[in-house]
């Protein structure tokens, strides 16, 4: 990086699956780190985590483990962003926050650094992570907007479990054992944990993420039609999702229709543009059965692109396949491009 400065770390929800990925990135892509502070619950305080080769021992997070950091990642859920950001924030430190609890704030950018790394530039303290749904979508479709505009997009996801928690993992384990077995499986986490029903999901397909809002859409559907609009700045665009929830692992799949403004594309011009997509790779070759899946697509840091057709209706209709690791590009990678960005253009105060 051309930035020689050294910046304090910190990572609030280290210990969890993005907090870890976080810091395998950080190390992987040499963050120029001077000194990385992890920061959990109590119940996750003094354990210890190796980052280039030193043992780091994990510290209670306080409002004052931030009187020394120049950016702060945080991973651990959005009740203890809402209580710790602002604090963090007060001392001097840039967080990069990966919940919900300041996506839709009009005066915190929501960032995909392919799409809209420009809005860094307002930043007051703060940038949200997207959903992981959202930034995969929206890094497939930003060539396609860009070159042709889009008036309407319509997605139905596929998402895995890992992006209800680890909890969720171990319970499609334990309930895949029961139905194989042959006994009755036990649910008590999905398809949301905060629900009053849970549903099995081993075997199944919940067509709930989250909870349900007053207009019949789940919390994880309107996350993706607001954010997509502010990300994609993009106020008047229509946009209507629908998220399932399947029994995989790690990757999110996602069938995506949209219109495009301009008349006359061809499948290959999309073909065309996607190819020169930034973190986009297409793969794409019904003669040969090529496209991506969840299993291609784990531990991966770009968005891939399949199945691209026209629409057998609508001249300006296309349909795409889009799947990604929704811990790595849909989480933990993106929020370590964002601190890159921040690096880079110099948006972060010593």
């Amino acid at each position: 990086m051309e930035n020689k400065k050294q910046w304090n770390v910190a990572i609030v929800g280290a210990t969890g699956a993005v907090g870890q990925k976080i810091l395998e990135f950080l190390e992987e892509q040499e963050f120029p780190a001077n000194t990385v502070k992890l920061l959990s619950s109590s119940r996750s305080a003094g354990k210890k985590v190796t980052f280039k080769d030193t043992e780091l021992t994990v510290e209670e997070a306080g409002p004052e483990s931030f009187s020394d950091i120049d950016i702060a990642f945080f991973s651990a859920g959005g009740s203890v962003s809402k209580k710790l950001v602002p604090e963090a924030v007060k001392r001097g430190a840039v967080v990069i926050d990966n919940t919900s609890a300041f996506r839709m704030d009009k005066d915190v950018p929501l960032v995909v650094p392919e799409v809209n790394e420009n809005v860094l530039e307002n930043h007051q303290g703060v940038i949200a992570n997207p959903n992981c749904s959202t930034i995969q979508m929206v890094v497939a479709l930003n060539p396609i907007k860009k070159a042709f505009g889009l008036s309407r997009l319509i997605v139905s996801t596929y998402q895995a479990v890992s992006g209800a928690g680890l909890e969720a993992e171990e319970e499609l384990v334990q309930q895949t054992k029961q139905y194989l077995n042959g006994e009755e499986m036990t649910a008590s986490i999905l398809p949301a944990g905060s629900d009053k029903k849970h549903y099995p999901i081993a075997f199944n397909a919940l067509p709930q993420i989250d909870v349900f809002q007053d207009n019949g859409y789940t919390a994880e559907e309107m996350k993706m039609i607001n954010e997509t609009k502010k990300i994609m700045d993009a106020a008047s665009l229509p946009v209507a999702a629908t998220c399932v929830r399947l029994p995989v692992f790690t990757s999110h799949a996602e069938s995506v229709y949209i219109e495009t403004e301009k008349s006359g594309v061809s499948t290959s011009d999309l073909a065309d543009v996607l190819q020169t997509g930034e973190g986009v790779i297409l793969e794409d070759d019904p003669k040969t059965q090529t496209y991506p899946t969840p299993l291609s697509a784990e531990s991966k840091k770009e968005v891939f692109v399949g199945r691209v057709r026209k629409d057998l209706d609508n001249d300006k209709g296309f349909h795409l396949w889009v799947v990604s690791d929704n811990l790595v590009k849909g989480a933990a990678w993106n929020t370590v491009q964002i601190a890159q960005s921040l690096v880079k253009n110099n948006l972060l105060k010593k």
